[in-house]
This record gives C-alpha cells, sequence and structure tokens, in this order.
C-alpha cells in the first residue's frame, strides 16, 4: 500500500460565500470555463476552484468533478498532474474566445517584450516557473496574515520563537522539520522553505500550529547538503528549465543559456544549484554538470539515477591504484598464526550471476558424533588497513548498491571480485564463526577466529536445491544436512517470537542492451534459507561473544544491527486495517504480538489482500539500523545480532571485524562516539541504496509495460488517494493508477477512514485487495509512471446511454483545437 498522501489528510478551510451569494447554487460549466479562459496558461487544481467558487457543498463539489471530466473529454481543458488542470492550446483559444480590442492589448503588450534572450511567458513549461511559481493547496498565502505582522516575520521582528533543524521532504507541497528543540516534527509549506532540500539543516520561526501540528518559517538555511538536482531538460528561446525526477522537489531549476554547457532539448541531466533567490516567486538557477543523453534511454535513465541518489560513478584513480599494488601472496607467517581449514570440506552458495563470494560453508564430522559447522567470511580487513585510500572510499560508500543492470561496489573489482572473493579452488583468508551442533540443531560451542581456507566447490543456488531435492551428486550428503540442521535452527527462531513477514523481490530477465524481457517475482526456497539461517546463527553469536566479553557497563563497543518494536499507535493502525478484510490482531499482549503476526501471514496466504497486508506490516514495523546500542533486533527475535558476514558489501561488517579481532586480541575497549557516528552514516547509505535500487526497479517496470500497451491483466488495489487507486499487477508487481475521474458509470469518492472508493449513485464500494480487471492505458518511461483503465464490463446499454449524455454535454460556443496533449507523450501522470 502507497504511504498515506497528504490529499487523505484534512482539507484547509473553503472559501466562505459572501453576503448576497447563493452558497448552494448550482456551478455551471461556464463560470468553471470562464477561470481557465480569463487566465491562459495558468494551472488551477480542483481545491483552487472550489476555493475561487466559493464552493460550499457536496452538490457543487459534484458539479466541478462533472464539468472538468467533460471539459477535458472535449479537449478544451488538459490534465496535467494529480488533479491539476490548464487550458489546452491557451494562445489559440484565447484568439478563438476573447474580443478582437482585448487580442490587440494583448499584441502590444507581446511586442514589448524582451527578444532573442529573454523569458517566454508561456512555454511548454506551463506558466514561467521564473516569475509565477505555482502556489498548492494547503499553502498559507501572504494575505493570509496582517501586513505588520509579515512585515515583522520578514524583518526578523517580533518573539516568535526559532529553532534548528534538518529538513524532511513529505510531498511536493511541505515538509517537516525535525529538531531535538521541538517534541514535534515542524510542518513548513514549501513556499516559505527558502529552496532548502531533503537534508538541509535550516532555522526555524515557529508562527502557530495547523491541524495540531506546530507550523513555521524557513528564515535561513544553514547547511546546504547536497545543491544538485537531476531531471529532464527542456529548451525553449535559448534558457532551459530542469523539471526535477524527484517527485517531492517543489521547484524548476532555470538554466541560462550560457549554463546549458551543449546540453540539448529532452536530455537527463545533472544540475548544481548556483543561486538560490530570496523571492519565493522565482526559480534558482543553475549550471549543467553532466547529460546522460536523451531521457528515456537506459543509460541515460540509470545514470540519471546514481547521479539522483549521489552514488558514484567511479573510484578515484588514487583507490584503484592502491588497490593494485595489493599482493596476492599469502605468506607462511601469516598462514601460521590463523586456523587452517584447507583439508576440511567447504564450498560457496551464491546467485549463479554472481562474481562475489564472500562466505563460504565448511562441515565435517567430530569424534563425539557431533557436527562442526564452520562460517567462513572474506577477511576484507586484512587488505583494507586504515589511514588509506581503499578504507576511506569504503567508508563513504557504505554498501554496494544492485541497480537493476548493475552493481555499484562498495571496494574496487581487484578485491571485491578478486583478492577477497572466495573463488574454488584457491587459498583464502578468512575470518571466521565455527559452531558444534548436533543433528537437532542445539549448538554446544562456538568459536571466532581468522583462519584460512580453500573452497572445493562453487554452487549456484540452482545447483544446491537440486540436491536439497533429491539429486545424488557431489556434495548432496553435506547440504541435505546442513539443509536439515538449519530448518531446526529457523523453527528454533520463530519458536523464539521471529516474525515471518517477508516482502517479494521482482527480478528482470534483460537483454544485451539492458531492455527487459520479462519481470517475476524471485522464489525463496531451501537453498537460500539454508544460507540464510547459517549467516542469522554467525550474526547473532559474533554480537553475543562481544556482549558476553565484559559482564557490566559500559559495555565494550560494537556495532550492532538493531530493530524495535513497532509504535503502538502505527500497530493500532494496522490492525484496523487488517480488520476490514476480517482478520483480528490480539494486540492486549505484547509477549504474543509476534505469534499474533506470524498467524496473520500465515492467514493471507493465497488471498487477494496477500501483498498488501504483508507490505503494510513490514512498514508498520520500525526500520532496521547501525547501533552501538544493544538493543535487540524484534523482528528476529535476538537480544543482541550485528551484521559480520558481508565485509566485501557493506561497511557496518568491516567494522564489526575490527573490533571483534582488537578483543580478541586483548584490547581495551573502544571509544563509542566515533564509532556511532559511522554507524548513523552506514544506516543513511543504506537507506539511499534502497531508495535508488527501488528507482531502478520502477523504471525497469514501467520500459517492460511499455510494450504491452493495450493489454489486460489481473491486478489488486495496492493504495488509494483522492484522485486514483493504484493497482498492482499480480503476476508481475507493477503497480500503476487509475484515476478516480476515469472509472465508467460514476463517480468516486475516497473514504480514507474506511481504506475504500465508494461510487456516488451507485454506491459501489472497490477498497484495498480487491481484485480488478485493467488495461495498460499508457507508460511514461520520463515520469516512471503507469496509468491502467479499469475493464468497463457494463452492458452495452448502458455504455451507450452514457456516450450519448456526453455527446449532449458539450459546451456551446466553444470551438475546441486540436490538443496532441500535454508535452512528452501521451497518458500517464506528469508527478504524483
Amino acid at each position: 500500500m502507497k504511504e498515506k498522501d497528504d490529499s487523505a489528510a484534512p482539507r484547509a478551510p473553503r472559501a466562505k460565500a459572501t453576503r448576497g451569494d447563493h452558497a448552494a447554487a448550482p456551478i455551471s460549466k461556464d463560470q468553471l470555463f470562464r477561470i481557465f479562459r480569463d487566465n491562459p496558461g495558468k494551472v488551477f487544481s480542483y481545491r483552487q476552484l472550489s476555493r475561487r467558487l466559493g464552493v460550499t457543498t457536496k452538490e457543487q463539489r459534484d458539479d466541478i468533478f462533472s464539468h472538468l471530466k467533460a471539459l477535458r473529454k472535449t479537449g478544451l481543458l488538459t490534465l496535467l498532474q494529480n488533479d491539476d488542470y490548464r487550458l489546452t492550446d491557451a494562445s489559440a483559444l484565447q484568439q478563438a474566445t476573447e474580443p478582437a480590442s482585448g487580442r490587440n492589448t494583448r499584441k502590444k503588450q507581446e511586442d514589448m517584450k524582451p527578444r532573442g534572450g529573454g523569458r517566454p511567458v508561456e512555454s511548454e513549461f506551463g506558466q514561467d516557473p521564473v516569475v509565477h511559481r505555482r502556489r498548492e493547496a494547503g499553502f498559507d498565502f501572504p494575505g493570509d496574515e496582517p501586513s505588520g505582522a509579515r512585515r515583522r516575520r520578514e524583518h526578523g521582528g517580533g518573539a516568535a520563537e526559532v529553532i534548528t533543524g534538518t529538513v524532511a521532504l513529505a510531498t511536493d507541497k511541505y515538509a517537516f522539520i525535525i529538531s531535538e528543540e521541538s517534541e514535534q516534527d515542524v510542518r513548513v509549506f514549501t513556499d516559505r522553505l527558502m529552496y532548502a532540500m531533503h537534508g538541509d539543516t535550516v532555522r526555524v520561526r515557529l508562527r502557530g500550529s495547523r491541524d495540531g501540528r506546530p507550523v513555521g518559517d524557513v528564515v535561513e538555511v544553514l547547511k546546504r547538503v547536497r545543491p544538485e538536482v537531476v531531471g529532464r531538460l527542456q529548451v525553449q528561446g535559448g534558457i532551459g528549465f530542469v523539471k526535477p525526477d524527484n517527485r517531492k522537489l517543489y521547484f524548476d531549476v532555470f538554466v541560462p543559456f550560457e549554463n546549458l554547457q551543449e546540453a540539448r532539448n529532452g536530455e537527463k541531466v545533472l544540475v548544481r544549484i548556483i543561486d538560490f533567490p530570496e523571492d519565493p516567486s522565482r526559480s534558482p538557477v543553475g549550471e549543467v554538470l553532466r547529460s546522460f543523453g536523451p531521457a528515456g534511454q537506459n543509460e541515460a535513465e540509470i545514470n540519471a539515477i546514481m547521479a539522483e541518489f549521489g552514488l558514484p560513478f567511479e573510484f578515484p584513480s588514487e583507490v584503484e591504484a592502491e588497490s593494485e599494488t595489493i599482493s596476492e601472496a599469502i605468506h607462511v607467517q601469516e598462514i601460521a598464526r590463523r586456523r587452517d581449514f584447507r583439508d576440511i570440506t567447504t564450498f560457496t552458495i551464491d546467485p549463479a550471476d554472481a562474481k562475489d563470494f564472500d562466505d563460504a560453508l565448511s562441515i565435517r564430522k567430530l569424534e563425539n558424533g557431533h557436527w562442526e559447522i564452520g562460517v567462513h567470511i572474506a577477511d576484507v580487513t586484512h587488505y583494507v588497513r586504515p589511514n588509506t585510500e581503499l578504507e576511506r572510499e569504503a567508508k563513504h560508500r557504505a554498501t554496494s548498491v544492485y541497480l537493476v543492470d548493475r552493481v555499484i561496489p562498495m571496494l574496487p573489482e581487484r578485491l571485491s571480485n578478486g583478492l577477497c572473493s572466495l573463488r574454488p579452488h584457491e587459498d583464502k583468508l578468512t575470518f571466521s564463526a565455527v559452531f558444534e551442533l548436533d543433528e537437532e540443531g542445539k549448538l554446544y560451542d562456538s568459536w571466532f577466529g581468522k583462519t584460512i581456507i580453500h573452497s572445493d566447490r562453487r554452487f549456484a543456488y540452482e545447483e544446491a536445491q537440486e540436491r536439497i531435492e533429491g539429486l545424488e551428486a557431489d556434495y548432496t550428503q553435506e547440504i541435505q544436512l546442513m539443509n536439515s540442521i538449519a530448518k531446526k535452527l529457523c523453527a528454533a527462531r520463530f519458536k523464539q517470537g521471529a516474525i515471518s513477514f517477508e516482502t517479494q523481490e521482482v527480478k528482470f530477465r534483460l537483454d544485451e542492451n539492458g531492455k527487459p524481457l520479462g519481470v517475476y517475482v524471485k522464489e525463496r526456497k531451501d537453498a537460500h534459507k539454508m544460507i540464510e539461517e547459517f549467516m542469522l546463527l554467525a550474526n547473532r553469536k559474533v554480537a553475543e561473544f562481544v556482549f558476553k566479553l565484559k559482564n557490566r557497563k559500559p559495555r565494550l563497543t560494537m556495532v550492532y544491527r538493531v530493530h524495535d518494536a513497532p509504535d503502538p499507535d502505527r500497530l493500532q493502525n494496522f490492525a484496523l486495517f487488517a480488520q476490514k478484510f476480517g482478520h483480528t490482531l490480539d494486540l492486549t499482549n505484547p509477549k504474543k504480538l509476534s505469534a499474533e503476526l506470524n498467524d496473520l501471514s500465515v492467514e493471507v496466504v493465497g488471498k487477494p489482500e496477500q501483498n498488501v497486508i504483508q507490505t503494510l506490516a513490514i512498514r508498520t514495523m520500525a526500520k532496521a539500523t547501525y547501533t552501538t546500542d544493544p538493543r535487540g533486533h524484534f523482528g528476529l527475535a535476538f537480544d543482541h545480532y550485528s551484521h559480520f558476514t558481508s565485509p566485501i558489501r557493506r561497511y557496518p561488517d568491516m567494522m564489526a571485524h575490527r573490533l571483534l579481532e582488537h578483543y580478541l586480541e586483548g584490547g581495551k575497549n573502544m571509544e563509542v562516539e566515533p564509532i556511532e557516528e559511522e554507524c548513523k552514516h552506514s544506516s543513511e547509505r543504506e537507506k539511499i541504496a534502497a531508495n535508488a535500487e527501488r528507482a531502478s526497479i520502477k523504471f525497469k517496470q514501467v520500459e517492460f509495460m511499455s510494450e504491452v500497451i493495450g493489454e489486460q491483466f489481473t491486478g489488486v488495489v495496492s493504495g488509494l488517494t483522492e484522485w486514483g487507486m493504484y493497482i498492482e499487477i499480480e503476476e508481475n508487481k507493477c503497480e500503476g493508477m487509475v484515476r478516480l475521474s476515469d472509472i465508467p458509470g460514476d463517480y468516486f469518492e475516497l473514504d480514507k477512514d474506511n481504506y475504500r472508493i465508494v461510487g456516488q449513485r451507485s454506491k459501489r464500494i472497490i477498497q484495498f485487495g480487491d481484485e480488478l480487471q485493467v488495461v495498460v492505458k499508457a507508460a511514461n518511461l520520463l515520469d516512471r509512471t503507469i496509468d491502467f483503465e479499469l475493464v468497463d464490463n457494463r452492458p452495452d446499454s448502458v455504455k451507450q446511454r452514457e456516450q450519448e449524455e456526453r455527446r449532449n454535454s458539450k459546451p456551446r460556443g466553444y470551438r475546441p483545437e486540436k490538443s496532441g496533449g500535454r508535452p512528452g507523450g501521451k497518458g500517464g501522470n506528469r508527478r504524483r
């Protein structure tokens, strides 16, 4: 389910009818159209129209929806994004409808505009964003407060409280300021942000509250984290504007001719903002740093995603050079200080296309009948030493990023795919967690230390799975035994309260040019789960070992992976949501919470609402992060948990390796603050990586769906807003929108309290999880959006009657011009 949009929040008070008006009088189509005709080129949302027309009743709202739909279908209005409309081909319609005197006056005004490099008032950008940045519903207009109060605010007068905080953009209409000086996050509407962006540090003057939440204005931007924007360049009349790819960004960037750097119209570019204006009605000024090529092409879009999230394109030359100087030779002295596992059966199990193997498993039977299973992890910190360029770069990147068609590694290829990769038939240095277990999964002993291994075999997951399922081949007995023990470990976890909700991973089949040939959901089989269980065991036992080395506070400093219990309010909301589908959650006993969630996970399997329920359940959970505070892991039901098993691709694992080695050698406690700062940085980089991965998946889904326009699919309702419902196709998890205004036969409104939409006349109800048939209407690569339309199963007689009603509802006196739709192609949504 999509996170709740601001449009689902309580609406701002509507404009009151003035004295003498008839508040309940019907809204005519002519009244509505006159607003657009008198303001050619200007964009209006439904709420803005309602305020201008003094709407006070539900009937009047229905009139507006009906007229907007009719005017759009006749070509007089163009739907831009969400519920934003603009006059179609404004100049032609204005000439067709205004008197001759008006046309002459307008011509004189146009003759007075600067020629050549002047900024156009009307363009494909809509109204000129340099002069008239559009205000959305929810903004406070300057006229909302007395002029004296405004002057005091603008000039720093008055006794209003000022706090410092960090910007967290929620939508393109407002942001929240997170500050330790305020118990609640402060809402700041985007016209009061002084062009601050996500992550920037700002000073905010508080000015009351709205909807029970404090509201303020940014008075100073103290620190801009990254004044760079990625988007599509639109050039007209020698100047350019960049439309950001990030839908939360609330402004376009003006690029003068001299700053275009030969970038062309329609290309994806990275721009650096060089001037943030004080006047909120003007756009920031930028310069093009890099062009990625024509928007919509694979390389341009993927590179744009990398730039949007600040991902590196290559390693600095000094880092590559340093990696090349590292010797491959393993000295005898180094082997002597390690435990030797080279004669013990050892193998790796990884995806078929993997090149970096950072974990291996070994197995042998002990004299007492128990089994020794070793979890061997690449000894990355042996090669990446402190105070080196390799170390600094790894710390900065903090994680490898897995986009759909490429990997952005944390370490150079010489290490990730060479020196540190546990390739078969090669001696490799490792850091190991070795366990003594019986066949029932009971743990008797653990050992941690530096080792050397020699992998006998490299398995793909599919090959390991074949042996689990009965294929008699090399190492079948070992793999089957380890799988049996892993199942016992898994059962013990769930008995302790682990939660079983899992997200479904979308994978693509790509051709040599990166074009998606197919989309499928990755299936997790026993081979995947077996590896996962032994990695979980190693991570848990490393964390417990360090925690117990010192039995009083302050404990030894360690990097922990923590996952807090869910917020009670969010959990209550989720329980109410699940109840709409007939599922009951008993939240009275916190100790049984995990059991309740696991029971729900089993109940929804195979039902239309399965993915919606499971996705929302995961979002209800707190986010896992890195910290030195050993708070435990709620989802895994572990008191202590770390990340130890993937140092090739995660910097926190390198930190854990260094700390564990230091304590094994008798070292004293490490200082907390520097390590905690590195934990925070790693958590932030992990979040950025996840967002970039999702953006690349969304782009490929849209690209795939662009090849099946007009085809019919089965989907489920996965999200609702005031203007549309999101539908997720069951077979490939591609998600798109059906506009409420496009649902045939009725006008639908959002009933947000009950997670559904309701037809005004028919009272038809569509709610989360409902299975619907949809046709792919449009797929917009530039905006990464997919539009669906519902399959109309009504009788032909009903459809014919509705078509007749549409023909009879055409406005008189207006001559619609031909329209090619909005710039950039038909269908789709400009921004959601």
